[in-house]
Formats: structure tokens, C-alpha cells, sequence
């Protein structure tokens, strides 16, 4: 299950971590200081921060990327005005009428 917190995911600068999911971003900032030569090597996918792939790579995993389809969804219910109804609504409420003069 993708989006199990306590799955185990491969680290992409060194393959002998293996870290679980909910704790995957803290650990890729730490090993990207500890392995600097890999870093280098690598590149982020636009859809997916979490996502390091070979720099040579990154174009096929741009066109395979499965949070790619999330983003294009997003993408197409903005555009759609699905996603935003209601949300620019100017609101009609006005104070109803006041007989009291606290000047007095």
C-alpha cells in the first residue's frame, strides 16, 4: 500500500537503507549531506520531491510518473472551476439597522 506510513522505502543514495515511508523526507536530507558525490548524480522529480532518480533517467520517469496523473487532475479541476465553486462568492450579509446612539 502506497500510502502506508510504516512501509519500507529504498533510500536513493545509498540502497542498503531501507526507512520507513513517514519518516522517508527527514532521512533523504540527512544521507543527501552524507553522500554528496550521489547526490550530484541525481535529479528531483517535479511531481514528486520524494522522487530521485538518475539524472540520465529523469525524462522517462517524467512520462511514467504516477504523481504526475495527480497533478494533471488538479491541473484540469482548476481550469474546470470544479475544485474552486463557491469559493469567490461575495457575501450579500448586511448589519441590520441600528437604534441605538451610544453618543447619548
Amino acid at each position: 500500500d502506497v500510502l502506508d506510513p510504516e512501509r519500507l522505502v529504498q533510500c536513493p543514495y545509498n540502497k542498503h537503507h531501507r526507512i520507513r515511508a513517514c519518516r522517508f523526507p527527514y532521512h533523504l536530507v540527512k544521507c543527501r549531506k552524507s553522500y554528496p558525490e550521489v547526490a550530484k548524480g541525481l535529479a528531483t522529480c517535479p511531481f514528486n520531491a520524494r522522487h530521485l532518480v538518475p539524472q540520465a533517467a529523469l525524462g522517462d520517469h517524467i512520462a511514467n510518473c504516477n504523481d504526475r496523473a495527480f497533478l494533471e487532475q488538479d491541473t484540469v479541476n482548476e481550469s474546470s472551476g470544479t475544485q474552486r465553486e463557491g469559493t469567490n462568492t461575495v457575501s450579500t450579509w448586511k448589519a441590520p439597522p441600528c437604534d441605538e446612539d451610544w453618543e447619548t
